[in-house]
């Protein structure tokens, strides 16, 4: 019986879930280690959802440091076949001011020290990445927005970066020039694997700040941008409960079917332990195997 249908991934600034109820922690093990920290499954607007806080609670993991391959695999192993992950970014265009939502459709990767896919070790997966983003719940977080007094805007890319240090001046120009929306430093590999784990996934990128190119804002400093996140974690928490109150009971995307045609590994080649480490992954396509 699962024990959720809708994950949560809370980013700086939101490290517990307001409103959900008949609540009760679940630490899980995954074959890829230990997710961040215990997974808080209760109710919320009616469904079963589980948060996880990405930093852990009291945020004490690095952007570099995350176990994304364990928080994913742990979400699956709950049942979650959705996930709306809230992240922390910096504005690269005037457009996005501190306190706006956007919700990218495309992702941009300048990270180097990351594991973001399941695969390796015997079985070689190539799942397609073209739309990163489910659109059905992006849809669906969008309308959320607005039923919340929010302002979310649809579309543009995220930059992910490594960190955690912030970016300098001439790198923030180079990703402006590039046309990127916003930046941040962990979401991209959260949409790599929720799509080979088949699972739905959309972030909710919450502008706190201009980076450090504005001409008219003083660099980025934490302090600056907690003010604003204390701000913007209490708007997450109304536009995660209204979307959670829309989502439709069954999916209508490709999502559940992302590894259909992406296993090129002969299954009779594909080693016992690979089988054993993915099971929960592609068990349903080594069936007829």
């Amino acid at each position: 019986m699962p024990q959720a249908e809708i994950g949560i991934i809370g980013g700086s600034g939101l490290y517990a879930m307001p409103g959900l109820s008949k609540t009760k922690e679940v630490r899980v093990r995954t074959p890829f280690g230990a997710p961040s920290d215990a997974y808080v499954c209760g109710t919320l607007e009616g469904r079963k959802v589980a948060f996880l806080a990405r930093h852990g609670r009291g945020h004490r993991i690095s952007p570099s440091e995350l176990n994304f391959r364990a928080n994913i695999h742990g979400f699956k192993q709950l049942g979650v076949d959705r996930i709306v992950s809230v992240s922390a970014v910096g504005s690269l265009k005037e457009e996005h001011k501190p306190l706006d939502f956007v919700i990218p459709d495309q992702f941009f990767d300048r990270t180097r020290h990351r594991i973001d896919t399941f695969f390796g070790g015997g079985v070689v997966a190539h799942v397609a990445f073209a739309d990163p983003v489910c659109g059905e719940l992006a849809g669906i977080v969008e309308n959320a927005c607005k039923r919340a007094g929010v302002t979310g805007k649809r579309g543009g890319t995220y930059i992910c970066m490594e960190g955690p240090q912030f970016s300098t001046k001439a790198e923030s120009n180079v990703y402006r020039g590039l046309g990127m929306d916003v930046i941040g430093m962990t979401n991209l590999q959260e949409a790599k694997l929720a799509r080979e784990a088949e699972i739905c996934y959309v972030t909710v990128a919450m502008v706190t700040d201009y980076d450090c190119w504005h001409p008219h804002h003083d660099s980025v400093t934490v302090d600056q941008i907690v003010a604003v996140l204390l701000k913007n974690a209490e708007n997450a928490c109304k536009v995660v409960r209204e979307t959670v109150a829309q989502m439709p009971r069954g999916r209508s995307c490709r999502c559940g079917s992302a590894l259909a045609h992406a296993i090129l590994t002969e299954r009779k080649k594909i080693p016992p332990a690979a089988k054993k480490r993915l099971k929960l992954i592609i068990g349903k396509y080594l069936k007829s195997a």
